[in-house]
């Protein structure tokens, strides 16, 4: 990380000075907010964290229960997250206090004596060269203390109102500066007060029962399995042999089970096919209890058993799988605006099952998406209509995830198949969704952020739409190895990525003219960022990667646009070099298939994906793509 930009500062660097308003008092809520925030889970405190950035946005985030939440629910965390987690900067106390998820093994009946079960299979949990980040299982109240730090390090030293509930949501179309009407209560009195707030935006992250998304007419669609599921975090001593081990575990009479290590070398999460319901029938009606959870466990495990010591958290659950047709007012049945000023993200806008380890990761994908588009708005360098690509874009993200997860949770509780020496259908699907159980899937699709793959062919290894797939460098100015993608940290700004072709004629020509217009034209937005004040790196972070030895280049001979002074002193920032590490096995170039001779700019959005690949002599395209992103970027 870099620090000490405008002057030393003694102690921690990621605390920042404080520069606040309203958006910091906690239990102090203006009358009128640039965006509040209804809920306190994964998705709600991801968007929180950006915002707590902009001492210039004033954010609330508002939670019903008193205080933040210490154990239970969601513990999966995709190697997409723990990329996500990078820019954060977290993902390395994430990665010391996790257990990591290396190999998955899979039981079924035993071939001679079905009563009992016996291990079919074992796989590598994820497969080699997806992430340098691995599958991590911690627990969800974890993740909400890291965004919580990050809030409390921020300018704003935004802290969440607890004990506050969103109980309506009107929109006034008249006003078109503050549009949302936001009616709360408090909930931690007999006589609660009840007061309106006015903002410019809402965003849902208020669960399955989300008033916001009730407020704005939107209905969770879909159907249930009518299956009861118990799910317990127990210590416990047991002869099972792949207690710490992800374990899918199949009967042949008594149902299913998935096992989940947890971290500190001792819990186990327990997930525990029940009862079968009636169509009419909810769950609770059952009155089932954490006995059952342990009986059923003891009976689909034969000849093994598991003695319970401690259950630290347990529920009972029928799955089911929802989604709503939009993710902002403006797609639901006579939406309420023309343009979107009330969103919803994570199990307010799409439910499903907790075996396939998505729920969090994609709703804290939600609100990465809309963060940085917010800011940008917020911070008047982008129209409001770069707000509707939110719900295009995620919409069809939680779709695919309830379409694998519709797909996952009927192999997991059906009755096994296997046949001598065949593979379980259980292993096989686990095989095919590796890539979506990762995390790396998601595609978008084209529009004002994502390009078309004219130009694909010059970098085949960055997919346009998909994540930018990190891959270790050296950086030149002091030889230090590391991974690429990990100079993005979370917030509204884009990076460009240069990869310098090996034909000297093109980098004294067109590599050479391209640095000289990023830095002198008045379309460059690095140019622009210097001109109305800002450091030019602060809209476009310009990185460069050449194919030489880091031995083989001087720093001293790179281009001044790759030497930016910064902050109130012009110091230098020396970090924008790279060079591509030697080997097969590691060279960049290689890796991702850059096209060596000619080279290639990527583009990448500051939710770390890939907007466009384009040759060297494209400025004028690049300045196009980002001025329909920053249309009010004017200088």
């Amino acid at each position: 990380m870099q620090f000490h930009l405008n002057g030393f500062k003694a102690g921690d660097p990621k605390v920042h000075p404080i520069n606040c308003d309203n958006s910091g008092k906690e239990n102090h809520i203006p009358t009128k907010v640039d965006v509040m925030i209804a809920g306190c889970g994964p998705a709600g405190l991801c968007l929180a964290a950006q915002l707590s950035q902009h001492p210039e946005i004033t954010t609330v985030i508002v939670e019903p229960k008193s205080a933040p939440m210490e154990k239970g629910q969601a513990d999966g965390i995709s190697v997409r997250s723990m990329e996500m987690f990078q820019t954060f900067g977290f993902a390395e106390r994430i990665k010391e206090e996790s257990v990591w998820i290396n190999e998955t093994t899979f039981w079924t009946p035993d071939q001679k004596i079905p009563t009992k079960i016996s291990r079919v299979g074992r796989v590598q949990d994820v497969e080699d060269g997806l992430s340098e980040m691995p599958h991590v299982i911690i627990n969800q109240a974890r993740i909400h203390d890291m965004y919580l730090e990050i809030m409390e390090k921020s300018p704003t030293r935004l802290k969440p109102s607890y004990n506050h509930k969103i109980i309506h949501v009107d929109i006034d179309n008249a006003d078109d500066e503050y549009p949302v009407l936001i009616h709360l209560k408090q909930t931690n009195q007999d006589n609660p007060k009840q007061f309106t707030v006015r903002a410019r935006y809402l965003v849902g992250c208020d669960g399955a029962r989300s008033t916001v998304r009730k407020s704005i007419g939107a209905k969770l669609e879909g159907d249930a399995a009518h299956q009861a599921w118990g799910v317990m975090d127990v210590l416990l001593n047991t002869d099972f042999p792949d207690i710490r081990m992800k374990s899918i575990i199949q009967s042949a009479h008594e149902g299913s089970i998935l096992i989940i290590p947890r971290e500190g070398g001792y819990l186990v999460r327990f997930y525990v096919e029940l009862d079968k319901l009636s169509e009419t029938e909810r769950v609770s009606e059952r009155g089932l209890t954490e006995k059952d959870i342990i009986d059923k466990a003891n009976k689909i495990l034969s000849p093994y058993s598991i003695d319970v010591k401690e259950i630290v958290w347990w529920s009972i659950y029928e799955i089911g799988h929802r989604i709503t047709n939009s993710f902002d007012n403006t797609g639901v049945s006579g939406g309420l605006s023309r343009d979107p000023y009330v969103f919803i993200a994570g199990d307010a806008c799409h439910t499903h099952s907790p075996k396939a380890g998505q729920g969090m990761n994609v709703s804290m994908g939600d609100t990465f998406n809309l963060g940085w588009k917010l800011i940008s708005v917020l911070l008047g360098y982008s129209d409001r209509t770069l707000l509707h690509t939110y719900s295009e874009e995620r919409q069809k993200t939680a779709q695919a995830l309830i379409d694998f997860d519709h797909e996952w949770s009927r192999a997991v509780s059906k009755k096994s198949d296997l046949a001598l020496s065949e593979m379980p259908t259980v292993q096989r699907k686990f095989l095919e969704g590796g890539k979506f159980t990762a995390g790396l899937t998601v595609k978008y699709q084209p529009s004002i952020l994502t390009q078309n793959d004219e130009f694909q062919n010059l970098a085949k290894g960055f997919p346009i739409g998909e994540r930018f797939h990190s891959a270790m460098v050296d950086r030149l100015a002091d030889a230090k190895p590391m991974q690429l993608g990990h100079v993005q940290n979370f917030g509204y700004r884009w990076t460009l990525f240069i990869f310098a072709p090996q034909d000297k004629e093109l980098r004294s020509t067109q590599l050479q003219s391209t640095l000289d217009s990023l830095e002198q034209e008045d379309r460059s937005p690095i140019r622009k960022s210097s001109i109305i004040g800002l450091d030019p790196d602060q809209l476009l972070d310009l990185r460069i990667i050449f194919p030489e030895n880091f031995r083989e280049l001087e720093y001293s001979d790179m281009h001044s646009v790759l030497k930016p002074r910064k902050g109130k002193y012009g110091l230098v920032d020396y970090e924008k070099v790279f060079c591509a590490q030697k080997g097969i096995n590691s060279n960049i170039f290689d890796l991702r298939e850059v096209n060596r001779t000619k080279g290639a700019m990527v583009l990448v959005r500051p939710d770390q994906y890939v907007s466009t690949v384009l040759p060297l002599d494209a400025a004028t395209e690049l300045f196009g793509i980002l001025e329909d992103v920053w249309p009010n970027l004017n200088v």
